[in-house]
């Protein structure tokens, strides 16, 4: 291995370090005395729920981990959105579990709460699987409340999802595990089945304090809304649960009388290692992210067997099309290329641009992928179209247009994998997160914005100068390197992965050595959802 090699792997295991670190910290929720307060009541931690609930040494991925992170910071932050929600094997059944972390403001629901739990049904309904609510939730955050509560994709959205699920036969389980008030009430009894853990649980429109402000009665919140209250008065609820466990088990149960599902039929094999190595991927990506390498190796090193076919492989050199395995799954990969190749006698540099017969390319293989019922898995690394006189004669926005045109009409599963740059419209034609990729994750080393910081940085800073020529005020060189320096940490810090996964534009941060995992269960989750539409381009350019 030569010595970039080396200063790569070095560089890239320091972020996957840097990455597990913050998630350790996430991990926490509210923190040690909050989880030790949750405990004294003798309830498990949503983590812990979560953990017990999915079957031993099986595999899960998270979604959203990151979501809320250093956000909020005027109300002590909200670590995961206060909210966990894992895909996972419960009872050798794949599910989705939403779990409300209740030492993260008492589980209150902020603006990011609602976005992740939308994400989370989105999923469900998109995958058809079984989604489970472990309730135990404040509800909305009243100091934010105009920011979570009345608009479409706000709280409401939430009850209306459940509806809309029970109609598509998808099933829904609850189980309340403590505070379950006012609006938030809907979510579990709009379920299929509730239960509700005694003592613990509680569920009521609204609480004794309310009750006494509003209608003068005097009442505790057990004989208000508790287990014995809704199992044996009202019938609000299914079960009654003696503790956590007693109620985890119970859905266990459930989960494993369901019948089998309809699948979509997606073609799997057994699944194979790759050959390479896949930890080799640390020193093949680059440190700078200007630098140029080859994705072919990246692929061999995720792919079963390092094997591939690839399509079209000597025209449209800046995107790589193949046809391959990932754990055993057959996938149409479509990847940006970043290095030096020869094109006849001219050494041509695709530092991730998109050029007319690569988007001419990849939009043929994308209707292939369609027509042979191929999920695809795109590996972004775009800086985007190719711009200039001769691109725009040659009719790149055209070509671009039809690749876009492609993606949007897919109706085979997508997974996006953000494993460099991902800027402007290359963003959309590689299927960011405005396309409805299943899944979308990023790799440490990802960028997204509408374009690189050093360009925007240029950009906004001749805008800032000209404001103050127009004002008559002299710059100096000083003072506008002192101005560039100011935009571009600013821009910088919010095209960082983090700053993305933070508002849920993507699913999660992963390590690399992880992405295939996420792509096989991303896709086992797709199988049970059967393909209902006819993929079509509708009218394009040609």
């Amino acid at each position: 291995m030569d010595i970039n090699f080396n200063k790569n792997e070095d560089f890239n295991k320091l972020q996957i370090a840097s990455l597990r670190k913050k998630l350790l910290k996430v991990y926490k929720g509210g923190g040690d005395s909050k989880i030790e307060k949750h405990k004294a009541k003798g309830k498990l931690t949503a983590r812990e729920r979560i953990d017990y609930l999915f079957d031993k040494k099986s595999k899960s991925i998270e979604i959203g981990a990151l979501a809320g992170d250093e956000m909020y910071k005027e109300h002590d932050g909200c670590p995961s959105g206060g909210v966990v929600v894992k895909i996972g094997y419960i009872s050798k059944k794949q599910c989705i579990v939403v779990a409300n972390d209740a030492t993260v403001k008492a589980g209150a629901w902020f603006p990011i709460t609602g976005k992740k739990n939308l994400r989370a049904q989105e999923i469900a309904i998109e995958n058809k699987l079984p989604i489970i609510y472990l309730v135990d939730s404040a509800g909305v955050y009243l100091p934010m409340q105009d920011e979570i509560f009345p608009d479409k994709e706000h709280f409401g959205r939430i009850f209306r999802n459940n509806a809309v699920m029970s109609s598509m036969g998808i099933t829904q389980i609850s189980a309340i595990m403590g505070s379950c008030v006012a609006g938030g009430a809907y979510l579990p009894i709009m379920s299929d089945e509730a239960m509700i853990v005694d003592k613990t649980g509680s569920i009521f429109l609204a609480g004794s304090y309310l009750v006494k402000a509003a209608i003068g009665e005097s009442i505790d919140n057990e004989t208000l809304g508790g287990a014995t209250t809704h199992c044996e008065i009202s019938g609000v609820t299914d079960y009654k649960a003696e503790d956590d466990f007693d109620a985890l088990n119970k859905i266990k149960k459930i989960i494993d009388k369901i019948g089998d599902y309809d699948k979509a039929g997606f073609n799997r094999a057994e699944p194979k290692q790759p050959t390479e190595n896949p930890e080799e991927i640390l020193g093949i990506l680059p440190k700078n992210r200007t630098d140029q390498y080859e994705i072919r190796g990246i692929i061999e090193r995720i792919v079963d067997n390092s094997e591939f076919e690839e399509y079209k492989k000597d025209y449209g050199k800046t995107i790589v099309c193949a046809y391959a395995r990932i754990d055993g799954w057959a996938v149409g990969i479509v990847a940006n290329q970043r290095k030096v190749v020869k094109n006849g006698k001219k050494e041509m540099q695709f530092g991730g641009v998109i050029y007319s017969d690569s988007a001419d390319k990849a939009t043929r293989f994308i209707a292939n992928c369609n027509q042979k019922k191929i999920p695809l898995v795109f590996l972004q690394d775009v800086t985007g179209f190719m711009v200039g006189s001769k691109s725009e004669h040659g009719g790149i926005i055209k070509d671009g247009a039809k690749m876009v045109n492609a993606v949007s009409n897919s109706v085979v599963p997508k997974f996006t994998i953000i494993i460099g740059n991902s800027y402007g419209a290359g963003n959309y034609a590689m299927c960011g997160k405005a396309y409805d990729p299943r899944l979308i994750v990023a790799w440490p080393s990802a960028r997204l914005a509408v374009m690189g910081g050093e360009q925007a940085a240029k950009v906004l800073l001749q805008i800032e100068t000209a404001s103050f020529k127009k004002q008559g005020e002299k710059i100096s060189q000083e003072k506008e390197q002192e101005i560039l320096e100011s935009i571009k940490k600013r821009y910088d810090a919010q095209t960082s992965p983090y700053y993305a996964a933070a508002h849920l534009w993507t699913d999660a941060i992963i390590n690399p050595l992880d992405t295939r995992k996420w792509i096989s269960i991303g896709i086992e989750a797709a199988n049970h959802a059967p393909i209902e539409k006819q993929f079509n381009l509708g009218v394009i350019q040609v």
